[in-house]
């Protein structure tokens, strides 16, 4: 009975760990849709009006997605971290 049950929870567990990684992929993808100098300023205003903890997610990804844009020598957005006015 305890190795069904330990089975059981190994499996949950995997199946919790790939429901997170296809929302994360979601999240990166709609995100990555924000390119804009104007759209980024958009996104920033919202996150703004909310704590650290609740957008550190978020701003993880967009921070990537600027590095990734100016490490591959596109044009710069927003500038890391956010709108730059």
């Amino acid at each position: 009975m305890m190795i069904k049950s330990k089975l059981r929870d190994v499996r949950t567990g995997l199946a919790n760990r790939r429901t997170m990684r296809v929302a994360h992929r979601k999240l990166t993808d709609e995100l990555a849709s924000f390119r804009t100098t104007a759209e980024r300023a958009e996104i920033d205003e919202l996150l703004s009006r909310h704590t650290a903890e609740e957008t550190e997610q978020i701003r993880d990804i967009l921070y990537r997605h600027d590095a990734y844009r100016l490490a591959a020598g596109g044009r710069p957005t927003a500038g890391m971290g956010g709108y730059l006015g």
